[in-house]
């Protein structure tokens, strides 16, 4: 384990260790250029689970000083982070362009998704769209909401791009009480529940030109 590695203290692990990457880029330990250990090897050293240290790997790639290239690893590409975090950025961001950027977020990757599907994402995503039906019919709209961006995020998970991944997740966590004040029941999601049962069959079928087409419809409005 590496020496200037401290304990960490605060409740929050992924901000904690995400704190200590960054002391560590910023003083070179970790060179521009320069690979990061493996998951397994940061879950070592800090003590902590998985899911922490994906969430601080998030952190500091939305912060500028890393890239994550899928295959091969995390590689540090700045020593000083972006004025402005990401998810700072969203805060202050009008609903009508966070949702637009979600809504072209979806449509590339349910090309993406068609292409790059498991067996396991077709199964998660049968699932929430299964819910998300449920869930219309029964007028549960906190339910329906919920299991929409479920599916979506499902979606994104298939395409295969983890940035794809980490953009979609944090755009739909800020535009979730955007969604609670405009959906105040679920009439909107029964009409649409017909496209995305579409879009789920055009991603199964691995036909990307169609799955681009479905979520298109979607993201459009367009019945």
């Amino acid at each position: 384990m590496m020496k200037n590695i401290q304990p960490l203290q605060r409740k929050n692990l992924a901000d904690e260790v995400a704190a200590q990457l960054r002391q560590l880029i910023g003083s070179g330990t970790y060179a521009v250029g320069q690979q990061l250990p493996t998951e397994p090897e940061l879950m070592q050293q800090f003590g902590v689970g998985r899911s922490t240290i994906r969430e601080a790997v998030r952190l500091i790639v939305n912060a500028g000083l890393v890239r994550v290239q899928q295959g091969l690893g995390t590689f540090v590409i700045s020593q000083q982070a972006l004025g402005e975090p990401l998810a700072q950025r969203f805060n202050r961001a009008h609903f009508q362009d966070l949702n637009e950027v979600r809504l072209l977020l979806e449509v590339k990757i349910a090309e993406k998704a068609a292409i790059h599907r498991t067996k396991e994402d077709i199964v998660k995503m049968k699932a929430f769209l299964k819910k998300r039906h449920e869930a219309a019919k029964a007028n549960d709209v906190e339910a329906c909401r919920r299991a929409d961006v479920d599916f979506h995020t499902a979606v994104a998970v298939a395409s295969g791009n983890e940035i794809m991944v980490d953009l979609y997740k944090t755009i739909a966590t800020h535009l979730i009480q955007s969604f609670k004040d405009r959906y105040t029941d679920t009439v909107s999601f029964l009409e649409s529940q017909h496209l995305h049962k579409a879009l789920l069959d055009s991603i199964i079928d691995k036909d990307s030109a169609q799955a681009l087409i479905w979520a298109t419809r979607i993201s459009s409005g367009v019945k």
